[in-house]
């Protein structure tokens, strides 16, 4: 039987807020944020690193192709003429300070519950790591009215207002971008009905995940995303201008991606490495933290509706490309991970 996700968490109390600490108030890194090996946290060299995250403008006529190969070599590329307003952008991340800024106890009155996927709190993947991350967030399934109405009981509308309209934009776009990809394997919207422009909202499986990143005292012994992979078919990010998200490249070595105005990152999930039978690599990323500044990023995750179930594209198996993976839905899929 599939798994949800959220019995996944049930079953990991360290998801709940019974041991919380205010990361903006500790002098220290306490010892079960502190991680067991160095963190290389970014430099200033890190920021014109010699390799570095492709960018591509979508207003290109070679846009496509550049995408493709991105997906292909890399599995993030950063996207500049992505047609989101930059004003929206900027309301989103004034909204997300607002919100983080507020004091510790009014935040967890919209605590995410332990069955559940809204709300404040930690990192999902924290439930399965040893040590806890230095970060806070705050996830979003569906409308944000309720876990909103819990920390503005009087002014939550602008904040509403501005997530729904962020993400009407990032799923139009990440549609978009879903279907350069698909098209360049010879996908037609008939074969995919459910991932199509004209497909309702609720057919697919979309979050957004606020992420913060307070600054910390001895960035080097802490975390503050570890390394994964989303289980998305694409994610699209959007961080402000402190840097600190890192991609694993081949031979161990972590590349930082520097925060360009206006530009969003965009990462390969596992399903879409699922569904291009390995042709397009989902890889593993982190966020590292700093001593003095604040970070915030905002990811959007893009995904199949919960009941289909993904597997190689036909057009991509034959005699020589036989399934790397066996067909499995989102739910299942994460149980397994």
């Amino acid at each position: 039987m599939p798994v949800k996700l959220s019995e996944v968490f049930k079953t990991h109390p360290v998801c709940l807020h019974h041991d919380f600490i205010d990361l903006y108030s500790v002098k220290e890194v306490p010892d079960s944020y502190k991680w067991p090996q160095v963190v290389d946290y970014p430099s200033d060299q890190d920021l014109y690193d010699v390799e570095s995250v492709p960018i591509i403008d979508l207003m290109d006529p070679s846009a496509a192709n550049l995408v493709v190969h991105a997906c292909q070599t890399w599995g993030f590329f950063q996207v500049t003429n992505h047609g989101i307003p930059i004003h929206l952008l900027e309301d989103m991340e004034f909204e997300g300070r607002h919100l983080f800024q507020l004091p510790a106890q009014q935040k967890l009155k919209a605590a995410r519950p332990p069955n559940g996927m809204s709300g404040y709190g930690r990192a999902h993947i924290s439930c399965f790591f040893p040590k806890l991350m230095w970060s806070e967030g705050f996830t979003i399934v569906g409308s944000p009215i309720e876990q909103a109405r819990q920390l503005w009981p009087l002014g939550y509308k602008t904040f509403c207002e501005v997530v729904e309209e962020y993400k009407k934009e990032m799923k139009e776009l990440s549609t978009r971008l879903i279907w350069i990809i698909l098209g360049s394997l010879g996908i037609t919207e008939d074969e995919m009905s459910w991932a199509g422009p004209k497909s309702k909202s609720e057919c697919l499986c979309a979050a957004l995940h606020l992420n913060s990143y307070p600054p910390c005292p001895d960035p080097r012994i802490a975390m503050g995303l570890a390394p994964h992979t989303d289980t998305s078919l694409l994610t699209v990010l959007y961080q402000t201008s402190t840097s600190g998200l890192q991609v694993l490249r081949e031979g161990g070595r972590w590349v930082t991606v520097p925060p360009k105005s206006g530009t969003l990152v965009v990462n390969v999930g596992d399903l879409l490495q699922i569904l291009s039978n390995g042709r397009f690599r989902s890889v593993f990323h982190r966020a590292v933290v700093h001593q003095t500044h604040h970070r915030l990023s905002f990811a959007y995750f893009f995904g199949p509706p919960s009941h289909v179930q993904i597997s190689a594209l036909s057009k991509l198996k034959d005699q020589k490309r036989t399934p790397l993976y066996h067909p499995v839905t989102s739910d299942e899929f994460l149980r397994v991970k």
